[in-house]
């Protein structure tokens, strides 16, 4: 005789567990076995190590993150030298020099958040693996394009391609 189920025993039915995340060079660098890479002092990403190994991806995270917080101080300093500013001058030259000088802040204080951006999705590549390898044709980047343009995501042969489009299509 088969013995029936009864409801009770049927809703405990074990839950199947979710599939292991993939390992990237990202977290595995970031977190084995939940410590952070500690890069020797004076490191440098070098061409004879494997690209964008664990070290080389916490060298250029720290760069970033360094670089982030820079600019989020002088936007703020910024922003607080401008309040506390007064534009109420009598003379109407030292008027238009305050302005055309607060204007010219302004400007590149605004470049700069732009750059925030670009520096968080640089961060958000190196966390999902991604970072170091070009968009469009998923090669390396150099280590020399990265060491000067830490937030690149494009190869040099595919970044002058890009700009090479852009001058094309560009209405002047």
């Amino acid at each position: 005789m088969v013995a029936k189920q009864s409801p009770a025993n049927s809703a405990k039915k074990p839950k199947p567990k979710p599939a292991a995340q993939p390992a990237t060079t990202a977290n595995l660098g970031r977190a084995k076995l939940g410590r952070e890479v500690v890069l020797p002092k004076g490191y440098k990403p070098s061409e004879k190590e494997a690209f964008m190994n664990p070290r080389q991806l916490e060298y250029f995270r720290q760069l970033l993150l360094a670089w982030r917080k820079q600019l989020q101080t002088e936007i703020s300093e910024t922003l607080t030298h401008l309040s506390q500013q007064s534009m109420h001058e009598a003379d109407t030259t030292d008027r238009a020099q305050l302005e055309s000088g607060a204007s010219l802040e302004l400007r590149t204080r605004d470049r700069e958040s732009k750059l925030l951006g670009k520096i968080d999705a640089a961060l958000k590549r190196i966390d999902d693996g991604s970072y170091g390898y070009c968009e469009e044709t998923g090669e390396p980047i150099s280590l020399a394009r990265l060491m000067a343009r830490p937030i690149a995501s494009l190869s040099l042969d595919a970044q002058e391609r890009h700009e090479r489009k852009e001058r094309t299509y560009r209405d002047d």
